[in-house]
């Protein structure tokens, strides 16, 4: 009789420590599902239903999805030109009761026309190349200032010309900013070259009067601008510098091509430039829109 009893109390010890195991583990469970169920959200795509993990900072980025909007389509070949004209022109002016018998006339010419190829959506690379002549004459200036300060001079028979030729290879990022591909904005980065060359001269024949600056420069411009469409194969782009790193040297020539001074310098400047303001129409010859 008494080896019954402990066979029945032993077997009963043994059910209560293997339930109270099983108790343990369902806890686990449960746990492990509710710290689980805190990191995953529900959602229901196209009447389904997708178990999508939450988002933790520090596991993945953030997918905003910004190419989506296409702007420039893959295998687009594009032509563009930027051309700009300005000119000043004053006769018999005055200026601020200071400056009289002004008689000076400005005159800048831009043309930079460029290729590029887009090697994937909103994606593109290119080849720039740029003239410029600016042209300047002086015929005349004086500057009085009464005869309580008994000071004035006077200039005349001025001029200045200079050319220059760059060539630059570009690459842009295009930012849809709407679902049809209309607009886009243009985030470009550029590495210039630039050789130029101008004149300072006088009326006069003396050759030492004569002096020509030679110049050099390389630089990496950042260009944003915006993009619009005006017709499904052309788009007119708006763009302006914003600096970057440069390089710059500048030899100092007389009459007798003799270098009288040299200067380089290095630096690294960011700023609005509103010299660099750049107004072009581009062409793309592939319309894959229409595919």
């Amino acid at each position: 009789m008494r080896r019954i009893i402990l066979l029945i109390v032993a077997t009963t010890l043994s059910m209560m420590v293997a339930h109270a195991q099983e108790v343990g583990n369902g806890a686990v469970i449960a746990r492990d599902a509710v710290v689980a169920g805190a990191n995953t959200a529900v959602e229901a795509v196209d009447g389904d239903v997708a178990v999508k993990s939450k988002f933790l900072p520090m596991r993945r980025r953030i997918d905003r999805h910004i190419d989506l909007n296409k702007f420039v389509y893959k295998g687009e070949v594009m032509l563009g030109l930027t051309a700009s004209h300005g000119s000043i022109k004053a006769t018999d002016s005055d200026l601020m009761l200071l400056f009289d018998d002004i008689n000076l006339g400005f005159k800048l010419t831009t043309v930079k026309p460029f290729i590029a190829y887009a090697y994937r959506n909103n994606r593109s690379v290119g080849m720039r190349f740029g003239y410029e002549l600016m042209k300047g004459d002086l015929g005349n200036i004086s500057l009085n200032l009464g005869s309580a300060a008994d000071l004035s001079f006077g200039l005349s028979d001025l001029g200045l010309r200079s050319e220059s030729y760059s060539w630059s290879v570009f690459h842009r990022n295009y930012i849809g900013l709407d679902r049809r591909g209309i607009i886009g904005a243009i985030l470009e980065t550029e590495l210039l070259f630039k050789t130029g060359r101008s004149k300072n001269f006088t009326s006069t024949t003396d050759p030492e009067t004569q002096l020509t600056t030679r110049t050099f420069s390389t630089k990496l411009n950042f260009n944003p601008g915006v993009a619009v469409y005006v017709f499904p194969e052309v788009c007119v782009t708006v763009s302006v510098g914003i600096g970057g790193l440069y390089y710059n040297t500048t030899q100092l020539i007389d009459a007798y091509d003799t270098i009288q001074g040299r200067r380089d310098r290095t630096g690294l400047q960011f700023k609005l430039n509103i010299a660099n303001f750049q107004i072009g129409v581009v062409a793309h010859l592939w319309n894959k829109k229409r595919d």
